[in-house]
Order: structure tokens, then sequence, then C-alpha cells
């Protein structure tokens, strides 16, 4: 069912749209190339098996999950929010 200008299905194409953008975004973060023996950040040694698990890694776990918690998004729709263009 649509309201107002919004067609049928609207909705949920916006939904799949931003998942589709942060799958995306996701790959595209996602290391390639050889793996490091040292982080790039600290230094350390890097564990022979996340070498191996992860082609391209380049921090040791300590820095890579600083990482990740400095670049962490809170999950908000920047697409809009549901008083967006749907109306």
């Amino acid at each position: 069912m649509a309201s107002g200008w919004a067609a049928d299905g609207a909705v949920q194409e916006q939904i799949d749209s931003s998942i589709q953008d942060a799958v995306a975004r996701a790959r595209s973060q996602l290391p390639r190339g050889e793996s490091l023996s040292h982080c790039a950040g600290c230094g350390a040694a890097i564990a022979q098996a996340r070498r191996q698990a992860i082609k391209g890694v380049r921090l040791c776990l300590a820095c890579q999950a600083e990482q990740d918690r400095q670049h962490a998004t809170g999950g908000y729709n920047r697409r809009g929010s549901k008083d967006s263009q749907l109306r």
C-alpha cells in the first residue's frame, strides 16, 4: 500500500538498497594481497593462524579491534528517516 506520492514497495526498496550499500562497503574494506608478518600499527607479530584465515591482513587483533571501534557506524539509515522521500 502506497501513501502519498510513494510507490508500492518503496519502503522495502529503501531497506534493500541500504543493505546492499552496507554489504558493498564492507566488501570494499576487506584486505587484499599478501598478509604482513608484523602489525602495520604497532609492530607486534601477527599470528600465523590470523594471516592464513584473513588474506591481506595488515593489523594485529588489538589494532584491528581499535580501528573497528573508531570506524563503527551506528546503523543509522543514511538515506533518510521514515519521513524522508517517501512522502
